[in-house]
């Protein structure tokens, strides 16, 4: 089985910075041959779609987003990064990677464990 590992979540002021990394945990199951895609969730809200990468390199992120998050991936191709950039308390939440299948909108089968990311007004 594959397993994602995320790092760098934290707390921060509104209008500060964090950078999430999602890493496999194998080389040989990277997550540069598979479609990485960040999700959040938050108490009192449904699971939401922030940004994803396929394997070839397109990128989506849901419109709250655009212009304040940037998915990509590493130079070794062993991780994949979320900046994040002027960050609102709204952003709060846990935020999953999840890789596998196809589509950027699809919904992978593998999980990471979550790393909360708590943004103070």
């Amino acid at each position: 089985q594959v397993q994602l590992v995320e790092s760098g979540g934290g707390l921060v002021q509104a209008g500060g910075s964090l950078r999430l990394s999602c890493a496999a945990s194998r080389e040989i199951d990277s997550p540069s041959i598979m479609t990485i895609r960040w999700y959040r969730q938050s108490l009192g809200k449904e699971r939401e779609l922030v940004a994803a990468i396929s394997s070839g390199g397109p990128t989506k992120y849901v419109d709250s987003v655009k212009g304040r998050f940037t998915i990509s991936r590493g130079n070794a191709k062993n991780t994949v990064y979320l900046q994040m950039n002027s960050l609102q308390p709204e952003d709060t939440g846990v935020y999953y990677c999840n890789g596998g299948g196809f589509a950027l909108t699809a919904v992978g089968q593998y999980w990471g464990q979550g790393t909360q990311v708590t943004v103070s007004s």
